[in-house]
């Protein structure tokens, strides 16, 4: 590993979290990607980064500043047109494999962050990090505004397509484990994504899970439609990763056209601007509120072994910064074993259910 940077013993033990970052994943990389870790380190005092990339390019932005960051050369970039598995087997040289083999040798570096192929970034968490115990799939976890000043988390939203009733009630476990880390909310409400609200709607994968939902400990507020997602009536929805994605991607469509028709329409006329002009605080607040991407960070692979966080790929330097003030934020608060935790307990809850159910059928 090539260092760029001297660290007297007294320096090295100041040194609380080491991160390792994907400097060439992303459509702005490395520029946005190296600034947005520059930003994290000015931040925290006690934060060393590790960019993986081409050494020339990261120098040519560094300019100099290497106090805390470290440069782990790997010429190679995994691009959206690799095969995902194939890419992680054999690209060894690329910045997103070489972060990952980072990550699971040295047990110093507690997380990954990485604005690359989300396929890739799934694949590379799977068969280089591994799975925590119990978990059946990891799962992506995005969160996005409601309408009452509040947030939702989708969990998952694309990285497990065809899931069964397990992985949905896995989801539901770290999805309200995360919910609660992030905003100090005890029992967050838990709902499962259907095209009703009725308890008879949904296709077999929703209504096999239902019941496993109703039965763990978990703040189950039933079925809930598309529409019902940003309302603020629910902190968690849970998806198969096909429904999901294709709600959070249908989201942000929606989203951009409204803004779009509003600045039509804002430039129409006279009077639209003027009223537009009065309007100037509000509507920078509700695009605050609306930016799915904006200043926010990345979504988390929930049920990993260590802590990997997805950005979007056209990412800028604050959502970066921001990737690693939540891998800090999820690590102090050990997310990781809260999750464990979580599942052994439902484990053991559904369990008993069965074993009574079981004693009762016996009897009968």
């Amino acid at each position: 590993m090539k260092k760029d940077n001297k660290k007297t013993d007294k320096q090295t033990q100041e040194i609380k979290y080491r991160i390792v970052v994907d400097a060439f994943g992303g459509d702005n990389a490395p520029l946005e990607i190296v600034e947005g870790a520059l930003l994290a380190i000015n931040k925290h005092k006690d934060l060393e980064i590790i960019l993986c990339g081409d050494e020339n390019k990261i120098k040519d932005i560094l300019k100099g500043r290497v106090e805390r960051v470290i440069i782990e050369h790997a010429p190679d970039v995994v691009s959206n047109c690799d095969q995902p598995t194939e890419a992680i087997r054999h690209k060894k040289d690329s910045s997103l494999v070489r972060a990952f083999d980072i990550l699971k040798e040295r047990e110093d570096v507690i997380g990954l962050v990485s604005a690359g192929s989300t396929g890739a970034v799934l694949a590379g968490a799977i068969m280089k990090i591994g799975r925590i115990k119990g978990i059946s799939r990891p799962a992506l976890a995005p969160i996005l505004p409601t309408a009452k000043d509040s947030d939702v988390v989708i969990i998952d939203s694309g990285a497990n397509i065809d899931c069964k009733p397990i992985n949905l009630l896995h989801f539901a476990v770290m999805g309200s484990a995360y919910y609660s880390i992030i905003y100090k909310k005890e029992n967050p409400r838990v709902a499962l994504l259907s095209n009703g609200a009725e308890e008879s709607k949904g296709n077999e994968l929703v209504k096999e899970t239902h019941p496993l939902l109703k039965e763990a400990p978990l703040n189950f507020v039933g079925n809930r439609e598309g529409n019902d997602f940003m309302s603020g009536d629910v902190d968690v929805m849970v998806a198969d990763g096909f429904p999901g994605n294709a709600l959070l991607k249908g989201t942000e469509g929606a989203v951009k056209a409204v803004v779009s028709i509003l600045k039509g329409s804002i430039k129409a006329g006279f009077w639209s601007k003027i009223g537009a002009l009065l309007m100037k605080r509000v509507f920078k607040d509700i695009k605050n509120r609306v930016d799915v991407q904006g200043k926010h960070a990345g979504s988390p692979f929930l049920g990993c072994k260590k802590l990997v966080v997805k950005n979007h790929g056209v990412c800028k330097r604050l959502n970066i910064a921001a990737s690693i003030d939540q891998t800090i934020l999820l690590y102090n608060e050990k997310l990781n074993q809260k999750i464990e935790e979580a599942i052994n307990h439902v484990s053991s809850k559904l369990k008993a259910i069965e074993e009574e159910k079981l004693k009762v059928g016996d009897k009968a």
